[in-house]
């Protein structure tokens, strides 16, 4: 890996600044994960009041990852909205193609670039970082079907760049775990349904509380697959805590209780995909 010149953050950091004064207004969507709370804080911080932080109220979003975002909001005084989406109003969203992202962020583009034109919001922009450019997104092609933009991107910022940004900033954000939506753990081919993401969420809980840090709850219908970083694997192979995760996942309603023994890995969904390209 390449690291970073001296100077170089400031750099960068100092370019999205420029950008978002470039823009005079700008909405911003915002999950709460480390890149979009990164862009909303500094886009807050040249904007104020001309900018506003817009986060996607779904059953694809946790609960408790709903309240973090809106609780790191109001502690950085960052403007903020709540407002509902309905992908799974879409068909195509729900059948869970590989390319099911496209489908939940036409969805939120609409509305956001909808909510811009109504308030007066010059741009709509993303939290997308550098590296993502170089992994399968389906939702890249909703983007720039409706002009969104990247500033992490168009300012050549890195996911370990806006790490290391956010702690500089004193941003408690700065080593949360990576976070995606609760449909990237159901496989494609299956059909997305809140109540298959209640459960996922709860399954999450359950993991979280028994003091997990890096995971993900695959559901594969009758049977779960627990991603869990590398580190804390050893520990979920103990005699006590495999009781209580089986336990605890037949409660939720799991016929069968598995461990991958590869660990948590971004996006292990796509590894059954032909390529990346084949699946757009």
């Amino acid at each position: 890996m390449i690291e970073a010149r001296p100077g170089d953050l400031e750099q960068k950091e100092e370019r999205l600044r420029t950008l978002f004064r470039s823009l005079g207004s700008a909405i911003i969507a915002y999950s709460g994960g480390v890149d979009s709370a990164y862009v909303a804080f500094i886009a807050a911080r040249v904007l104020g009041e001309r900018m506003l932080a817009v986060t996607a109220d779904s059953p694809s979003l946790a609960a408790r990852h709903r309240e973090e975002a809106i609780a790191f909001a109001h502690r950085f005084a960052i403007p903020h909205l709540l407002i509902r989406t309905e992908e799974f109003d879409d068909p195509n969203y729900r059948r869970n193609p590989p390319n099911r992202c496209y489908y939940c962020k036409r969805e939120l583009y609409g509305k956001l670039t909808q909510l811009a034109r109504e308030r007066g919001f010059r741009a709509v922009c993303d939290g997308a970082n550098l590296d993502d450019l170089g992994d399968f997104r389906p939702g890249r092609q909703a983007a720039r079907e409706f002009g969104v933009i990247s500033p992490l991107i168009e300012c050549g910022i890195t996911k370990a760049d806006v790490r290391e940004l956010s702690r500089r900033h004193g941003l408690p954000i700065w080593d949360k775990p990576a976070s995606a939506c609760l449909a990237s753990r159901i496989p494609y081919g299956m059909e997305v349904t809140p109540e298959k993401l209640r459960t996922i969420e709860r399954g999450e809980d359950v993991l979280r509380d028994l003091g997990f840090r890096i995971f993900r709850v695959r559901h594969h219908g009758v049977l779960v697959r627990l991603e869990l970083g590398a580190d804390e694997l050893r520990r979920a192979l103990e005699p006590g805590m495999i009781e209580r995760l089986v336990r605890a996942f037949k409660t939720l309603g799991f016929t069968f209780v598995t461990l991958d023994l590869e660990g948590y890995r971004q996006g292990s969904l796509n590894e059954g995909l032909p390529t990346a390209r084949e699946a757009k």
